[in-house]
């Protein structure tokens, strides 16, 4: 009798032991090498929160996150297929690179419209004021170049009224304003407001002079993308979570403290930066790709000769997964 029960809960042991190894919520996670620019900003929170609150995790997804200099390296090795996927990328560099042949596509908009800010020394109190400055830009083809001439445009001043030097992230351009080597640099929340609490001036938010061109989304790797649907529509999904949890209201303090510690920076700056995001509706609900304000940044890029005129649109898109609207 003893016996038999020491057989019968062997055999339970074993049959335990099968269903586990086979159920989904045990089985290794599948990698994704995510690539982006700089180091932690507002403009990844969404990143963020899926990694702090599991939300990857539940689909059985480990992000394997490279922070890179700059938005044209992050493009490049996507094209080389070093990483799988970039998020949190502005769009400039990886629709110049779909021109030229590159194999990568977007599948989500994340910012659908620039959260840049563009911040100046003490003494300087003006956009117009920037005639004969020198100012810190991501790259000399970056979208923030885009940004800034469009700010000072209307303020009288013309490309070539400015120097410009480059960094192609937002840590190292408020690094460089703070420590005086330009006049005014093009910043993310919270570095921003970090900068205006150090005493700098915040002339103008790109917003307000671009606000038809979006900033930043997810691109994949095509090849990788298309051996790999299931897992980059789980990815997907994930993101889509993560940006209904930031939008939630109730969930400010705890994005907040995450923020500050992967950013370092102070608790105030981060909140307002959340404040910021929130109000300006800047990371987008659906996951879709807007073709209106596609349309308007290649038109963009045309006009400033970046681009050939009449790119098909729908050569920036991957069939089957990108979601478009109107």
């Amino acid at each position: 009798m003893a016996l038999h029960s020491k057989i019968a809960a062997a055999l339970r042991g074993l049959a335990l032991a099968l269903i586990l190894a086979s159920s989904p919520s045990v089985r290794a996670a599948d990698t994704v090498v995510v690539g982006t620019v700089g180091s932690a900003s507002a403009n990844l929170w969404p990143v963020f929160i899926g990694l702090n609150k599991g939300m990857f995790a539940q689909r059985d997804i480990k992000i394997d996150l490279v922070y890179m200099q700059s938005s044209a390296a992050v493009v490049a090795q996507l094209t080389a297929g070093s990483l799988d996927v970039t998020m949190s990328t502005g769009l400039v560099d990886p629709i110049r690179a779909i021109e030229k042949g590159s194999p990568i596509a977007i599948v989500r908009f994340e910012s659908q419209s620039p959260p840049y800010a563009l911040v100046a020394k003490p003494n300087i109190n003006s956009l117009r004021d920037l005639k004969g400055k020198v100012i810190s830009l991501g790259g000399p083809k970056d979208i923030t170049r885009i940004y800034v001439e469009r700010m000072l445009a209307p303020n009288g001043v013309r490309p070539g009224e400015f120097d410009m030097v480059f960094a192609g992230a937002t840590a190292a351009r408020a690094a460089a304003l703070q420590s005086g080597a330009v006049d005014a640099a093009i910043l993310l929340p919270p570095s921003n407001f970090q900068a205006v609490a150090n005493g700098f001036n915040e002339l103008g938010l790109a917003a307000d002079f671009t606000p038809e061109l979006p900033f930043s989304g997810t691109v994949v790797n095509v090849p990788w993308a298309n051996a790999h649907k299931a897992i980059l529509l789980r990815l997907l999904d994930a993101h889509a979570k993560a940006v209904a949890w930031f939008a939630d209201d109730r969930n400010r303090a705890e994005a907040v403290a995450m923020m500050v510690k992967a950013s370092g920076l102070r608790l105030g700056e981060v909140e307002q930066a959340y404040d910021f995001y929130r109000k300006g509706n800047f990371f987008e609900p659906s996951g879709s790709v807007s073709i209106t304000r596609l349309k308007a940044l290649i038109a963009a890029l045309e006009s400033l000769g970046d681009l050939p005129p009449g790119m098909d649109v729908n050569r920036l898109l991957l069939p089957g997964v990108t979601a478009v609207s109107n």
